[in-house]
């Protein structure tokens, strides 16, 4: 009985603690949550666990200057990929070949939120609209 009555408490205490998130604090928690997800399975291995990079041949996701000012571009680095002279991190450049993903514009959008709110970033939601939007522009 009392276990009953402490599950119906915890319920009670989730639902009001969510009803009590705005809209964009929850599209926030899922596009961040997924796209933790998404990284994992598809980014982790070449940008490593806590976005570092690896040394001088992956760059690493820690920058956020440079995240928000190519915040319309890095839609179109995670789909098609890069090749030759990728960028310059932390004042370091970084050459070679990423790979593209194959991810839908949800799943970049998911991955995005992820990357630029991880690492010391903090840049707030990236939608699936503004990456259809900024991969409509990729040349």
């Amino acid at each position: 009985m009392k276990l009953k009555i402490i599950s119906a408490i915890g319920l009670l205490i989730a639902v009001l603690f969510f009803s009590c998130q705005t809209e964009d604090e929850i599209t926030f928690a899922r596009y961040y949550s997924t796209g933790s997800v998404v990284y994992q399975n598809k980014c982790q291995n070449c940008h490593g666990k806590d976005g570092q990079g690896l040394s001088a041949l992956m760059p690493p996701l820690t920058d956020s200057v440079f995240l928000k000012a190519n915040k319309a571009l890095l839609p179109c680095i995670v789909k098609y990929g890069a090749k030759g002279k990728l960028m310059i991190i932390n004042q370091h450049p970084f050459e070679g070949n990423m790979p593209p993903v194959d991810l839908a514009p949800i799943e970049i959008a998911e991955v995005l939120t992820y990357v630029t709110n991880s690492f010391g970033n903090k840049a707030g939601v990236v939608t699936a609209q503004q990456v259809e939007a900024d991969l409509s522009k990729c040349n």
